[in-house]
């Protein structure tokens, strides 16, 4: 039998349960979407295939597949599941999952633990699920909307591969509608008909759990009678989501969108149009870490040196963010936004890692000079390491001109300062020590 057919679906889903709980698959074949991960030879359905599952952290928007995954994953493995959710669940029951882990485990049995929300965990709480992933007592599947490279303890990190679920895209949308339209007892019981289908998955904003709850509530307010045929539109769509249209979908395109043109109003120095676009993102129930964060690499690759307090500004506004949190961090992250748009721009930095990287992969020569090279015993002294380097605090003004580039680089200029704000100052200095370097 296929791995990914043929096994009966699990029973005792509450007839009051939302739609979305009702019709979530309960086999591999009835999993929409992500088939970078799941189609024919991919990573994540060989490894089920071969019953070799590593302790993994899912991550991907709202509605993608993360939990059903999960629990499929736990199925067609044989392992006893246990659900915990990082917003309401402490230490003290991942140990209690661990001491049932531990008794399943002379038995023969396999484990898997699923932290939903796992970068509400704090250090303390992923720390105790280390020795037990690493000596495989479970296999830890945490689910995340959240980078977790910020937002996972490197430690608990490495112990875990990191899967990228993708949004649901408009086609995937249609599959589950559809299915679930004709798998549900009391959908399949009455004569719905869905219209303006487009209108529905925009309001979902990409998230399958979204769609499926907003449309039993755009039924429910439609029907009249069990026997009586119902259609949903617009204007019930509208009603049950209490919404005219999608304000902000995170995770979705308009997240893309909105977040891009946030950076592209800093980049072009324009406050009035960053703060909007902040507004947005925060009206929307963005992450405020996640526009500090951004606003990190964008200190760094469209402001840099022309005003190096950018950088410095943006990362202490990260860590404000953190301590108080919102609403006041709207605040912090306003006064971080307008400084920025407001700075002198400069790419210099980013163009000369890009350009020096790009030589490094091209595999130009990056053999270290002789004078360069560190000279630790006689032998590597007599073979010339270290000799003829000048030391720079022994010349006039602490820099002496030499050769540091490898041979065929010599001609290389990288980092060439632009004339905005403080980075002129800087290629004045640049050029009186190097001359012949003129940038």
């Amino acid at each position: 039998m296929d791995l990914f057919e043929g096994t009966a679906p699990e029973t005792g889903v509450r007839e009051e349960a939302p739609l979305a709980e009702r019709v979530r698959p309960r086999t591999l074949a009835g999993f929409v979407g992500q088939e970078q991960l799941l189609g024919d030879g991919k990573p994540l359905r060989v490894l089920i295939e071969r019953g070799r599952v590593p302790s993994m952290i899912l991550w991907g928007p709202p509605g993608s597949g993360k939990t059903t995954l999960a629990r499929l994953i736990a199925h067609h493995t044989d392992a006893d599941f246990f659900q915990l959710s990082a917003v309401t669940a402490g230490v003290k029951d991942v140990r209690t999952v661990l001491d049932r882990a531990h008794i399943a485990r002379t038995r023969g049995r396999r484990t898997m633990l699923f932290i939903d929300e796992i970068h509400r965990f704090n250090k303390a709480q992923q720390d105790a699920l280390l020795h037990s992933v690493e000596e495989g007592l479970v296999t830890l599947v945490g689910a995340t909307t959240e980078n977790p490279s910020f937002e996972v303890i490197p430690p608990l990190l490495s112990r875990c591969r990191v899967y990228v679920l993708q949004p649901l895209d408009a086609r995937h949308l249609q599959t589950i509608l559809d299915q679930s339209l004709k798998t549900d007892p009391w959908l399949s019981g009455r004569s719905v008909t869905v219209e303006d289908c487009s209108r529905l998955f925009l309001l979902s904003g990409g998230d399958a759990r979204r769609m499926l709850n907003g449309l039993e509530t755009a039924i429910r307010l439609s029907e009249h009678a069990p026997a009586d045929p119902v259609t949903v539109g617009r204007a019930a769509f509208d009603a049950a989501f209490q919404q005219k249209q999608t304000r902000y979908d995170d995770g979705g395109e308009e997240h893309y969108n909105i977040i891009s043109a946030f950076i592209k109003s800093v980049r072009g120095s324009d406050p009035d149009a960053a703060v909007y676009w902040m507004a947005r993102m925060l009206d929307g129930g963005e992450d405020p870490k996640f526009i500090a964060r951004r606003m990190i690499i964008l200190a760094s690759e469209d402001i840099g040196n022309a005003d190096p307090y950018g950088i410095t500004l943006a990362t202490t506004t990260f860590t404000a963010v953190d301590y108080v949190g919102m609403p006041e961090a709207r605040i912090v992250l306003a006064l971080c936004a307008t400084y920025l748009a407001a700075a002198p721009k400069s790419n210099a930095a980013y163009v000369a890692i890009t350009e020096a990287l790009e030589d490094a992969r091209q595999g130009a020569d990056t053999t270290v000079p002789l004078h360069l090279r560190n000279a630790p015993t006689g032998l590597l002294k007599g073979l010339g390491y270290g000799n003829e380097y000048k030391y720079a605090h022994d010349y006039p003004g602490h820099v002496v001109p030499q050769q540091y580039l490898p041979d065929d680089l010599t001609e290389k200029r990288y980092y060439r300062p632009t004339d905005n704000g403080r980075e002129r100052d800087i290629r004045e200095r640049l050029n009186r020590w190097w001359p012949e370097k003129k940038r």
